[in-house]
């Protein structure tokens, strides 16, 4: 049972741009060693929310609390480096470190913290390639490494298996539970594969605007909102559930023990939402 108190309290956050509805009345709890997962089509303001969270964005409304001192790693959506500059992915994370112009006793903790980020995502190999030579999948391992170079508390993901073929996106899904069982952050992730993700989060937050839907996994695929919005046929491909817990936590961080979880029923359809 998780009764500490939370990385990140959101409640009621809304965000708009002169008379454009981005975020209406959002809550989202997030705690250590919990992933959660936002999903919804474009447009309905998921990476908004990430800004938010990040404090990017100040919201126009509601209020958000984070822990104190909270450390957070993210990671973005994609990358895009210029060919040509010679920039290997040791040099990569030592700019992202903000150490590369430090002397002494800096030198070593830097490099020690490079190669252990990069052996905790599997590429400790590729110390020294460029970064411009890279697949998508190990470009994307890059990133998760640089994200948690600063060991992180919170590790806030972007689409992170952007690039990545249907192989290679399974194995990144496990890994992010791996390091998030290995480390005890927390995980807050972006994501489309709504047939893959399923399987590697606690917690699924359904957005359009405003929280359609949310909850464990197996409760969501089955909610009348999230069908209306995905169809019937994203409810067919979704990959078992396989991470257990005795509990789950509702949107306000109380705990909800799993023979209680049932399909849960929205206030409104995701449809319902008049878009500016």
């Amino acid at each position: 049972m998780n009764n500490a108190q939370p990385l990140i309290q959101g409640k009621n956050l809304s965000l708009h741009f002169g008379e454009r509805q981005i975020l209406d009345k959002v809550s989202i709890n997030l705690h250590a060693g919990e992933i959660v997962t936002l999903i919804g089509p474009n447009g309905a303001g998921k990476t908004s929310l990430v800004r938010v969270v990040l404090g990017l964005q100040a919201a126009s409304g509601g209020t958000l609390i984070r822990t104190p001192g909270l450390n957070i790693g993210y990671m973005p959506q994609k990358l895009h480096i210029e060919p040509s500059l010679p920039l290997t992915v040791e040099r990569f994370l030592q700019l992202a470190l903000g150490y590369h112009l430090r002397r002494g006793g800096k030198r070593r903790h830097e490099r020690e913290a490079i190669v252990e980020s990069l052996a905790l995502t599997g590429i400790e190999h590729l110390l020294k390639s460029p970064m411009h030579t890279l697949s998508g999948g190990e470009t994307q391992r890059v990133l998760l490494a640089r994200a948690l170079l600063r060991n992180p508390s919170l590790l806030v993901l972007d689409e992170p298996v952007q690039g990545v073929d249907v192989a290679g996106q399974s194995k990144l899904y496990q890994l992010i539970a791996d390091i998030r069982d290995q480390r005890g952050c927390g995980v807050l992730m972006v994501s489309h594969d709504l047939h893959l993700v399923m399987a590697a989060t606690d917690t699924v937050i359904c957005l359009n605007q405003h929280v359609c839907c949310h909850g464990h996994p197996s409760s969501v695929t089955e909610d009348p909102a999230y069908l209306e919005l995905f169809g019937q046929t994203a409810h067919a491909g979704i990959a078992v559930y396989t991470h257990h817990h005795d509990h789950d936590h509702n949107m306000h961080g109380d705990v909800e023990h799993a023979d209680a979880h049932a399909p849960h029923s929205a206030h409104h359809h995701c449809g319902d939402h008049d878009h500016a």
